[in-house]
């Protein structure tokens, strides 16, 4: 008993010194933790990727499993689903991904590409309509139109540079990839690749790898306190997976409406202006802001009254995708308020740009219900009510039952 005191003390007082110089190392050193840490990320990116994967195809593998053996148990007789099943499964998953990957690079990148090649064809005479309007807006006031037009020179310059520098070429190398050309050459594409991979023996085998997880937990901690691991995993799994999965087949289907009725309408740039809108859509609260108004920009350009057409549209898509479909696929997934949504966003875009953006959402969803548990936790030991209308001012004070409380 007295060794065991002694090795908890002995583990007590290294990690906390190895905290403490941690901490001095990322704040004042030469923050080598940091610099190992990102070259074990870059290490292991196709396993993050493959995991990545999995987790999003994950659904549609037990979907598959459900349909090609009805009958069959996912666990009978100690052993999970027949390994024929499965494999069944995985090879309808990756041909629906196939036949998508397809259809995507066959059509839509190649319009895409010619929709980039337009707009650079078109920079110029883009730059002397909007001068045009410039001047005669600013006509009556030569010194502020004087200003304005050095701006506009210098956004002119950078602009065009951007895209003869970098958007053309990057498209073309794009355009190469999609035929096989510089695939191997690809760093991403190579990492992507062997994450696929991964991602098959991880979809093959989750069911044993969440199983070891479950005996590796119950194996450290106490059964109490693995039983509260696993109902946090549960909840974290339920608000990411719908948040995730939810977003972005809510962006698939704006991208695919947004293409089909702009071609109908005839806007200009269709399939660069739906990839604009379907790609922003995954942001929650301002991706539709994000998407529409550089995508307004561009037709307005080519045609002020189709702009104004494709106004009216983006609202009506927008309505329908908030009150429709976005509801009918994520429905309450992270119970998150407006006020938390735009304080998520804010913040994790702030730290980490776009991706932060998306994934602030439910890593706050999750911290909320953390929060809501605790609270409750608490509140309940001390004989309290848990629901927030028993706070309201004017509501009858909340009182404290101190009879069955225990000292913190």
């Amino acid at each position: 008993m007295r060794q065991s005191r002694y090795w908890k003390a002995g583990v007590t007082v290294f990690l906390t010194v190895a905290a403490i110089l941690l901490f001095y190392d990322v704040l004042f050193g030469h923050r080598s933790a940091v610099l190992l840490l990102s070259r074990l990320i870059s290490a292991l990116e196709p396993i993050l990727y493959g995991a990545m994967i999995a987790y999003l195809l994950a659904p549609m593998v037990d979907f598959f499993d459900r349909h090609i053996a009805p009958r069959r148990a996912a666990f009978q007789g100690g052993r999970f689903r027949a390994a024929w099943v499965r494999a069944a499964s995985l090879a309808a998953t990756w041909a629906v991904i196939a036949v998508f990957g397809y259809l995507l690079m066959s059509f839509l990148v190649p319009e895409v590409y010619r929709s980039i090649l337009r707009l650079a064809g078109n920079m110029e005479t883009y730059y002397n309509t909007i001068l045009q309007w410039t001047t005669a807006l600013l006509e009556q006031n030569p010194s502020l139109e004087t200003w304005v037009m050095d701006q506009m020179n210098a956004y002119y310059a950078d602009l065009s540079k951007l895209v003869t520098d970098q958007l053309l070429p990057q498209a073309q190398q794009l355009m190469t990839a999609v035929g096989g050309g510089v695939l191997t050459a690809l760093s991403f594409l190579k990492n992507l690749l062997v994450g696929v991979i991964v991602s098959v023996y991880l979809l093959a085998t989750k069911e044993r790898c969440a199983a070891y997880c479950r005996k590796l937990t119950c194996a450290a901690l106490a059964p109490a306190k693995a039983g509260w691991v696993f109902r946090a995993a549960g909840t974290a799994d339920r608000i990411f997976s719908g948040f995730v999965r939810g977003k972005l087949l809510d962006s698939l289907i704006i991208g695919i409406l947004c293409f089909f009725f702009s071609t109908i309408f005839k806007f200009p740039y269709a399939p660069l202006v739906s990839v604009i809108v379907g790609v922003t859509n995954v942001i929650p609260f301002f991706g539709p802001f994000l998407g529409a108004i550089p995508s307004l920009f561009l037709i307005l350009l080519d045609s002020p009254i189709k702009a104004l057409y494709f106004l009216v549209f983006i609202f009506a898509l927008q309505q329908v995708d908030g009150n429709i479909i976005g509801p009918k696929i994520l429905g309450g997934r992270t119970g998150l308020s407006s006020l938390w949504v735009i304080i998520a966003i804010l913040v994790g875009g702030s730290f980490f740009g776009v991706a932060g953006m998306f994934f602030a959402v439910p890593v706050f969803a999750c911290f909320n219900t953390f929060m809501d548990f605790w609270m409750n936790c608490r509140l309940k030991k001390r004989g309290m009510p848990a629901e927030v209308s028993a706070y309201w001012e004017g509501a009858p004070r909340p009182k404290r039952d101190l009879s069955g409380e225990k000292e913190d």
